[in-house]
C-alpha cells in the first residue's frame, strides 16, 4: 500500500530468457507462523530450525514476547521457551501485527479465551481486510471481540470462557479453520470445524505433534476436544512451496538446462500449482521425497516447457490460492485462453489481487477479461511496462519473474513489502539468471 510523502522501493526487471542451477528459497511462512504461536502456549522448550525471519513471522515473534514469552534465537534455531495453556500475560500495548493477515486471525483465536484484554492492530493494509469471517465463530463460542466496522483493530475482552461449537466454513480458509482450532484449545467440549474443500491443513499437523488429540473423521472436518494442552517438540520448517513457486513458474519458462528448488514443502494441502502447471504442460519432478517431522519435502526439479492455456475452478483453488498471481504469469505466456474461477477470495489479500493482477498484465500487453471470482487471460507477448504492486508482495514479485518473457524491462513499485516473506527474493533471482535491479525509492 503505498503511503503518502513516504519513499517507495522498487524493482527494475530487465528481459532475460534463461534460469539455471540450484536455489534455496527460506522458510515456510504458514509453519513458522504456527510453530511460534503453539510453542508460546506448549509445557516445555519448543525448538524451531529453518524459521522463516521475514517480517511477518517476525512480527509474529515480537507479539509472543510483549505477551510474556521467553524466545532465545541462536540464529540456527529458536528456542521457544513455553508458559503453557494459561502462561500468557497482557501486553503493555497493541500488538502490532504489520502486514500479516494469518498472525492477526491465529492470535485472535489464540487470546480469545485468555485472562486479560488485548488489541490487535497491524499496518494500513491489513486494517482493509475482512475481519468479521474470525470474530463471529469466536463470538460464538463465547469470546467478545468488537472488530472496527468489520475490520482491524480487533478489540478482545478477557476472562471469556469458551465453548466448543459445531462450526461450517462458509469458505475454504486455513485461517479462520486454525483460529477456531486454537480458541479450541482453551474450550470445554468438542471444537469441530467444517471446510467445503480441503484446505492447508499444517495446524491440524502441528496440533497432533504436539500431543492434542486431534480427530479427522472424514475430509474437510476436524475436531478437537477441550480443553487441551500442548507440549514442546523440535520442529523442522521446510523451504517455503508459496516463494518455491516463483521459481517454478520461472523454471518452466526459462530453464533450458532445468532448476533445482531443494528441501521444499509439498504438502498436498499447499500444492495445487502443480496439478495446474503440468494440466498445462510444465515438465516438473518432484526428487527425494522424505517426511520432516509433520510435513512431507522434496526437491523440486523444473525444466522449460510450452505450456497450454486451461479451466482452472473448483477444488484446486484454495490448494493454490497464494500462488495464483505467478500462475496469471504462467497463464499470460501459455498458448490460448486460460480461465480461472472460483477465487473471489483473492479480492481480500493484501491487495485485490485480481484487479491488481489484471492491471499489471494489461499495463504489459496481456489480453485479460477480469471477472468476479478470477481472470479470462489470452496468452501473448509480454512487454514492458511500469507496474503498480499496491505493497502486495507477490504481485511484486510475480511481474518480476515476468521479465522472463519480456520483450522490455518492467518497472515494478511498491516493493517494500517483498520482505514479508521473502527478503532475499532479489538476489536469489538474480543468482538463478534473471535481471532484477533494486532502485531507490520514488515519492509516493
Amino acid at each position: 500500500m503505498r503511503r503518502a510523502g513516504v519513499l517507495e522501493p522498487r524493482i527494475l526487471a530487465r528481459p532475460s530468457r534463461s534460469v539455471a542451477g540450484t536455489i534455496a528459497v527460506p522458510g515456510d511462512k504458514s509453519i513458522s507462523h504456527r510453530a511460534v504461536l503453539l510453542g508460546a502456549i506448549a509445557a516445555g522448550v519448543t525448538r524451531v530450525r529453518g524459521f522463516l525471519r521475514g517480517e511477518d513471522c517476525l512480527a509474529t515473534m515480537a507479539a509472543m514476547r510483549a505477551l510474556g514469552v521467553r524466545i532465545d534465537d541462536a540464529g540456527d534455531a529458536l528456542q521457544i521457551h513455553g508458559v503453557g495453556s494459561t502462561g500468557l500475560r497482557a501486553a503493555a500495548q497493541p500488538l502490532d501485527l504489520g502486514n500479516s493477515g494469518t498472525a492477526l486471525r491465529l492470535l485472535a483465536g489464540l487470546l480469545a479465551g485468555q485472562a486479560f484484554a488485548s488489541e490487535l492492530t497491524g499496518d494500513a493494509s491489513l486494517r482493509k481486510r475482512p475481519m468479521e469471517r474470525i470474530a463471529e465463530p469466536l463470538r460464538a463460542m463465547g469470546a467478545r471481540i468488537d472488530t472496527t466496522d468489520g475490520r482491524a483493530p480487533l478489540r478482545i475482552a478477557g476472562g471469556r470462557r469458551l465453548t466448543g461449537i459445531d462450526y461450517t466454513l462458509p469458505v475454504a480458509s486455513a485461517q479462520i479453520k486454525s483460529a477456531i482450532l486454537l480458541a479450541g484449545l482453551a474450550a470445554d467440549g468438542l471444537t469441530t470445524v467444517r471446510s467445503p474443500v480441503r484446505s492447508r491443513d499444517h495446524t491440524e499437523r502441528m496440533l497432533l505433534a504436539m500431543g492434542a488429540a486431534l480427530e479427522q473423521p472424514e475430509d474437510g472436518v476436524v475436531s478437537l476436544p477441550g480443553p487441551a494442552a500442548l507440549s514442546g517438540v523440535t520442529i523442522d520448517v521446510p523451504a517455503d512451496f508459496s516463494s518455491a513457486a516463483f521459481f517454478i513458474v520461472a523454471g518452466v519458462l526459462g530453464a533450458k538446462s532445468g532448476l533445482l528448488i531443494p528441501g521444499v514443502g509439498v504438502n498436498p494441502t499447499r500444492t495445487g500449482l502443480l496439478t495446474v502447471l503440468r494440466a498445462m504442460g510444465a515438465h516438473i519432478e518432484l526428487r527425494n521425497p522424505s517426511q520432516q517431522g509433520a510435513e512431507p519435502v522434496a526437491d523440486i526439479y523444473v525444466e522449460q516447457s510450452r505450456l497450454r492455456g486451461c479451466e482452472i475452478g473448483g477444488d484446486v483453488i484454495p490448494l493454490s490460492i497464494d500462488e495464483l498471481p505467478i500462475l496469471f504469469v504462467a497463464a499470460a505466456c501459455a498458448e490460448g485462453r486460460t480461465v480461472v474461477t472460483d477465487a473471489a477470495e483473492l479480492r481480500h489479500k493484501e491487495s485485490d489481487r485480481i484487479a491488481v493482477m489484471a492491471a499489471g498484465l494489461r499495463e504489459v500487453g496481456i489480453s485479460v477479461e477480469e471477472r468476479p471470482d478470477g481472470l479470462a487471460i489470452d496468452g501473448g507477448r509480454i512487454r514492458g511496462g511500469t507496474i503498480e504492486s499496491h505493497g502486495d508482495h507477490r504481485v511484486a514479485m510475480a511481474f518480476a519473474i515476468a521479465s522472463l518473457a519480456a520483450d522490455a524491462p518492467i518497472e515494478i513499485h511498491s516493493t517494500a513489502e517483498v520482505a514479508t516473506s521473502f527478503p532475499d527474493f532479489v538476489r536469489t533471482a538474480t543468482n538463478s539468471g534473471l535481471l532484477l535491479d533494486e532502485l531507490d525509492g520514488v515519492a509516493a
